[in-house]
């Protein structure tokens, strides 16, 4: 790739350049000490204390409020969060624009693309929405529920259950008498409860979800970037949706699974993207799994588009974004939820260098040194997907471009080959055609059956 030193950038349909930090090192901040120091530190950027001006902010959220408050930002300063970025990453509140996006649609495309926004598991806000979910329970009495709080993270506060009254507190809850609110009592946790996706594929008989990261540039307009590589965390007990009250069974999060009695980080509880991919190749077939990865990457885009224009766009802002994926037993994903702040603590080296190289990727992408020309499609192992609207792959091999034979720039677990792209994209093409022809055959059964 040609480096330059000044970067185009288009913004709002004008164009205007500016300068990288080409003259000096890169100052930042960092609030943390784990992989994402390591790896600005070992680019050459230097670390700016208290008292000093940075040009690269990585924040916890805790501290994001004051930080806008407070602070002016240069033209080049960059800074981890976008402002409420909440919205996507509460349970809650992902959940409530999920489901105003999905009415949007409905209204605006009709059912039959609605359907399409379907990817996340019957949900209700406790204690607001606790009459709606009676109602719901009654009419399904055998369905398994899950119980997460809104705003926690690491699977913390997670249980499954069966029976109403297992969830009295948050029904006590809703009803605050006006001496409680006079004393400014604390109201009970908001917390979000699921119909709980009980058939999920298993790999050796044990549940796993799978961890995929996206980086937004921008929400106007959309910018989004999907990394290749993730990885998939499996539990280390066999799967049985008769134990409900074991939580090492349902919920393969690495910090409830480490803390188990048979738990060995040696024994595999992560699995590559890549290595996940070839597994459901040779199990189901490309084709299969190709329809698979494309509902996944609406899922990417549509909860993405759910918030867009609500997110408080700021050019100073960026977002990595680590996205939990339930497949269940039909190759069906599942968004679980959105994490705004994905741990980036390696349990092991291969975890290690994958971080290693997502977050220096991420830092190409963000280009604090104004290298990149604005128009790549692929930096290191990010694919750019959307871009104000859908970025297709479009390298050599595609005879003609049209909607038939144009695919998202998406390779979510392949390597970061050129050569394994345009295997992919023959496949795809491929599969076109046998579409092509066997609708071509039927029309032309159903024309002569009928003369």
């Amino acid at each position: 790739m040609a480096l330059k030193t000044l970067a185009t950038k288009t913004f709002q349909g004008r164009s205007e350049r500016r300068r990288g930090i080409t003259d000096r090192p890169v100052r930042f901040r960092c609030f943390l000490q784990n992989t994402i120091y390591d790896v600005l530190k070992n680019r050459g950027w230097v670390e700016s204390r208290d008292d000093e001006e940075w040009d690269f902010y990585w924040c916890d959220v805790g501290s994001m409020k004051d930080l806008f408050d407070r602070g002016y930002f240069e033209e080049h300063m960059r800074i981890n969060h976008f402002r409420n970025h909440y919205e996507l990453t509460r349970k809650d509140l992902m959940v409530k624009n999920l489901k105003r996006f999905r009415k949007q649609v409905e209204r605006e495309q009709g059912r039959l693309e609605a359907l399409k926004c379907d990817f996340f598991p019957t949900t209700y806000v406790l204690p607001s929405e606790y009459h709606l979910f009676v109602e719901e329970f009654k009419r399904n009495p055998d369905t398994t529920w899950i119980m997460k709080p809104a705003a926690r993270a690491q699977g913390k506060g997670i249980f499954l259950f069966r029976k109403l009254q297992d969830i009295t507190a948050w029904r006590r809850g809703e009803y605050m008498t006006a001496y409680d609110k006079e004393q400014n009592r604390e109201a009970v946790e908001t917390y979000v409860v699921q119909r709980y996706v009980d058939n999920p594929y298993l790999i050796g008989g044990k549940k796993f979800d799978i961890r995929i990261y996206m980086l937004v540039t921008s929400y106007n307009p959309l910018r989004v970037w999907l990394y290749r590589e993730g990885f998939a965390r499996l539990s280390g007990t066999r799967y049985t949706v008769e134990s409900i009250e074991d939580t090492y069974v349902h919920i393969t999060n690495n910090a409830i699974q480490k803390t188990a009695p048979n738990y060995d980080p040696d024994k595999g509880y992560k699995w590559s993207m890549s290595r996940v991919r070839q597994y459901l190749i040779a199990k189901h077939g490309h084709e299969i799994v190709d329809i698979m990865l494309k509902q996944m990457d609406d899922i990417f885009i549509k909860s993405l588009q759910s918030v867009q224009k609500i997110m408080i766009n700021d050019k100073h802002c960026f977002e990595l974004y680590g996205y939990d994926i339930l497949l269940d037993a039909n190759l069906k994903p599942w968004l679980i939820e959105t994490n705004a702040s994905p741990s980036l603590t390696a349990s092991n080296q291969e975890d290690n260098e994958l971080k290693v190289r997502l977050l220096d990727d991420m830092l190409n992408v963000i280009d604090m040194e104004g290298r990149l020309t604005g128009k790549e499609k692929r930096i290191g192992g990010f694919d750019l997907i959307y871009n104000d609207g859908p970025v297709y792959f479009d390298e050599a091999g595609v005879e003609t471009f049209n909607l038939n034979t144009l695919r998202l720039n998406s390779f979510l677990g392949c390597a970061n080959d050129r050569n394994v792209q345009l295997r992919h994209l023959y496949r795809q093409n491929q599969l076109i055609k046998r579409m092509e022809k066997a609708a071509a055959a039927a029309a032309a059964a159903t024309s002569n059956n009928t003369n």
